[in-house]
């Protein structure tokens, strides 16, 4: 069985210059990164201000597990099918980071017979956006040093410095660390870390940007730490607000590629799920709803994380409606959740299948919750026995929710016709009515409670005292009415990982909130989740190389 590389390798890719004539783009609008890569330029948009939006289709899915769901292939897939049956697609999705890559992960293009291509470009430096943001990030904080070193005129208190510096690489060594240390002249000494890059507020801001004076506007409001007297003091009090946008001026345009079946693909941005707000950028998806006449994209992780906040923070930023979202899970990954090891999944088992079918459920329960109706797909596998694959069905018709078996890693946009058939049926039903969980008035407190209780499934919430403290002084700083960005593991509906399936009679506990002001959003965080992970024992990079060739192995 050929590999993913091996797969996307042997592609037959358009020249990306005809990718984008497909789509009503012309050669001028591309900043071209070779022949299968390219920029758009953001005056783009002026000229398509009047066209009406396409739909937008959100791929999401159930908890994820060791045993893989196969979101962002079903998201390749789908957007193929569509093109397939005659409706002009685009794909949306994030772009990958280096560390899942180099460590257990693995890349985001999809898989199969359903990527986007080229595949080891994307998941490698790709156009460099990631590496802007890090450098942008780290700009600002050799800016905040350097201001200690020459005098602090801002008064800034080392000690309650929150801005800290970043790398794209998973790297535990980094997150905690003492900087200024040796000679007088090496600066201030204080303690410091590094949260992976996609972690970095600056990746939020460009992925919540609409254009480049709004890209300035929310790096101007980024907060970098507090004076003596507890007063916030932000990226523009530091005149740093220019240059980080002059680092950002490629990074902002939407990048364009394909899939394997020549569909054009936006891939943009790169926020994680579990402690980010999990989505793409919105100017890639405004481009594409400019373009296509559906777009689908994708959230991380479980529809608990990724869509909460797709709908929560970026259709409310963004003004976005969705028309439909597709639940992703697999008969192997739901038999995980109801108890059965890995090793085992290949076997029938009706009680574990029955068992784990409840996350799907309440999943499903938590998309209805934003007006927008669902449709599941299942990704098959050739050990799913039609019996597992009929009780799904009968349990998702119960709850009034079709179903779509998915072929799409073994067939490409042919295996994922029928679940395309379904998602127009449903987008063009006008049966979309979206609404956010939650009012801004709200206080903050109120709306960490509201989605702990409604999304998760939780009893109620714990706050530490810092989180308390926390939340008042944000409050007094006027950003109290911020959305809430949860900060949680992505394995359970609670904060704790071990706890799969649909758990119940659990609370959920909030250590510390973040502000993150230029984002626009409050990162409340729960359980043990740290913004830079570590390698695993036997990471991936360990078995990558390059040949004389010029072939990439071990690369998925």
């Amino acid at each position: 069985m050929k590999t993913d590389v091996q797969i996307a390798q042997e592609a037959k890719m358009q020249h990306i210059g005809d990718v984008a004539s497909k789509v009503g783009l012309k050669l001028e609008d591309l900043e071209l990164y070779g022949n299968h890569k390219a920029k758009i330029h953001l005056d783009v948009m002026d000229r398509l201000e009047k066209e009406e939006d396409g739909k937008l289709i959100l791929v999401t899915a159930i908890n994820p597990t060791a045993a893989g769901e196969g979101k962002t292939t079903t998201n390749v897939g789908l957007s193929m099918a569509l093109n397939k049956i005659g409706k002009r697609t685009f794909t949306a999705l994030r772009e990958p980071s280096l560390g899942p890559c180099f460590g257990v992960k693995g890349g985001a293009a999809g898989g199969g017979y359903s990527q986007v291509v080229p595949m080891d470009d994307i998941n490698l430096h790709f156009t460099g956006d990631i590496h802007a943001v890090t450098t942008a990030n780290n700009l600002l904080a050799a800016l905040i040093d350097n201001h200690l070193h020459q005098g602090n005129p801002l008064n800034i208190d080392p000690k309650r410095i929150v801005w800290r510096r970043a790398i794209d690489m998973n790297d535990r060594a980094l997150r905690s660390i003492t900087v200024g240390l040796g000679p007088k002249g090496n600066g201030v000494v204080r303690q410091d870390g590094f949260d992976i890059a996609v972690a970095s507020e600056i990746m939020a801001i460009l992925c919540l940007a609409t254009s480049m004076s709004d890209l300035k506007e929310r790096l101007n409001k980024m907060i970098i730490g507090y004076t003596y007297d507890k007063k916030p003091v932000t990226a523009g009090e530091l005149e740093a607000t220019g240059s980080l946008a002059l680092l950002l001026k490629d990074a902002i345009m939407p990048n364009l590629v394909q899939t394997l079946e020549n569909t054009p693909a936006l891939i943009h941005g790169g926020p994680f799920a579990n402690i980010a707000h999990g989505c793409n950028s919105v100017v890639a998806t405004k481009m594409a709803l400019k373009l296509g006449d559906y777009v689908v994209t994708e959230a991380g992780f479980g529809a608990d994380l990724g869509a909460e906040k797709f709908f929560n923070i970026k259709c409310r930023a963004a003004s976005l409606k969705p028309s439909a979202v597709v639940v992703v899970a697999t008969v192997r990954a739901l038999k995980n959740h109801g108890g059965v090891a890995k090793a085992d999944l290949g076997k029938e088992n009706m009680k574990a299948l029955a068992d784990g079918f409840e996350n799907l459920e309440k999943q499903i329960e938590n998309v209805r919750k934003f007006g927008v109706p669902a449709v599941v797909a299942i990704n098959a596998f050739p050990t799913d026995t039609k019996e597992e694959l009929t009780y799904v069905e009968k349990r998702c018709n119960e709850l009034g929710v079709d179903v779509a078996l998915s072929e799409v890693w073994a067939k490409g946009g042919e295996g994922g016709i029928a679940l395309a058939e379904k998602v127009v049926e449903l987008a063009e039903s006008g049966k979309a009515e979206f609404k956010v969980l939650y009012d801004l008035e709200l206080s903050a407190k109120e709306k960490i409670e509201k989605i702990c209780k409604e999304i998760y499934g939780a009893d109620g919430v714990d706050f530490t005292t810092k989180a308390l403290n926390d939340i008042k002084k944000y409050e007094n700083d006027g950003i109290g009415s911020l959305p809430i960005c949860m900060a949680k593991t992505q394995y359970s509906l609670s904060d704790n990982p071990k706890l799969l399936g649909r758990p119940k009679g659990f609370k959920i506990t909030i250590s510390e909130v973040k502000a993150s002001a230029g984002a626009g959003f409050l990162v409340a965080m729960t359980g043990a989740i740290m913004r830079m992970p570590g390698l695993p024992r036997v990471p991936a990079a360990t078995k990558m190389d390059i040949l004389k060739s010029g072939e990439i192995i071990g690369l998925f």
